[in-house]
């Protein structure tokens, strides 16, 4: 039987009723149902919608904080850094970029630092707010409370997934998410809760042993998400994350030895003008000549062509919007609970 589906409008509307319900202000709730609805029409469904009864409960416990602003630690004008206080993270985020795309024009790049935001949910849904505006975005994300890979060489947790993010204007702009592991902590929570294997062996117990089993991640167990690049070429990953560690927490002031064991994150975010260098028109002629020429290498499988990073998520976008977004039934039965507890109306499927 098909999953039900629901209009894009009316799951913006849910989210963000059951966010204003649980105490959120109104304009945190709106930007943040947004980004995690946008998170399931690119396909990350771990991101999306999936979110928000973890959110609910969140500020149930007081973890999330839901009102106020971030404390600004420094500005000097294209370097900021605040203390977010734990604040939701789509909504800091979304804060930083409106700010940052305000003042690119003067500075040419602005570099912002997020320290004790909540999760910031899909990096993807972010960046596109910044190449809507014909601007560059790098967004990194990291969690110093917590431990889920280990260091290249190593089997003990450590590091987080800590995702990396580029976005980039063009004729089709270029979205670039990933993780600096294999997979991600969602997707091995959701195979777990299924008991479903991963295809390949994306992780390790608790001695350093490939595994598909996603249970090695469960609370109590010791196992670990490998990076990229699994047991072979792990260095690679590890690099990567130790990179995001640096813009993330050594940027920021404020990690490992600081945090409370609370979900949060730590973010770096970079918005760049185009124009500033070499100019808008010269970036996008070259920018669009480089999407033009992976369109047109000769692919491997006739029947799969080369996509560009972001590519599918856009179409994505289309189709979500002309049928809607449907919701798995361990989301939809979150997302029930959470509606009747608070007296707010589940959309009907379409």
């Amino acid at each position: 039987m098909a999953a039900p589906r629901y209009q894009v409008e009316s799951l913006l509307n849910l989210a963000s009723e059951l966010f204003v319900a649980a105490g959120m202000d109104d304009d945190k709730a709106q930007c943040v149902a947004k980004v995690l609805v946008t998170g399931d029409m690119v396909g990350q469904r771990t991101h999306g919608m999936a979110l928000c009864a973890a959110y609910v409960e969140q500020i149930d416990k007081g973890l999330m904080s839901i009102r106020g602003e971030p404390e600004v630690v420094r500005d000097t004008g294209s370097v900021l850094v605040w203390d977010g206080n734990y604040l939701p993270g789509p909504w800091l985020v979304s804060q930083a970029l409106n700010i940052a795309s305000e003042r690119v024009a003067e500075h040419g790049v602005v570099t912002c630092v997020i320290r004790r935001s909540h999760h910031i949910a899909c990096l993807a849904a972010l960046i596109r707010q910044a190449t809507e505006r014909g601007l560059v975005a790098i967004l990194a994300s990291s969690d110093p409370s917590s431990g889920f890979i280990a260091p290249f060489g190593g089997k003990q947790p450590l590091l987080t997934p800590n995702p990396i993010a580029i976005g980039y204007p063009g004729s089709q702009p270029v979205w670039i998410d990933v993780s600096t592991s294999i997979t991600t902590v969602g997707m091995a929570r959701q195979k777990s809760a299924a008991n479903t294997p991963f295809e390949h062996q994306w992780l390790m117990d608790g001695n350093g042993v490939p595994t598909n089993d996603p249970h090695v991640l469960d609370v109590g167990a010791s196992g670990t998400l490998l990076p990229v690049g699994g047991r072979e070429y792990g260095h690679k990953g590890f690099g990567l994350s130790l990179m995001v560690e640096m813009l993330t927490h050594g940027l920021a002031g404020f990690g490992r030895p600081d945090s409370e064991k609370r979900w949060g994150a730590n973010v770096f975010l970079q918005v760049i003008d185009p124009a500033a260098f070499a100019g808008r028109e010269s970036f996008l002629r070259l920018m669009d000549d480089l999407t033009d020429r992976c369109h047109a290498n000769a692919p491997i499988d006739p029947e799969k062509p080369v996509r560009m990073p972001g590519e599918m998520a856009q179409q994505r976008i289309k189709a979500a919007e002309q049928s809607g977004i449907d919701l798995s039934p361990a989301v939809l039965a979150a997302l029930t609970a959470c509606a009747q507890r608070f007296g707010v109306a589940l959309p009907a499927p379409i």
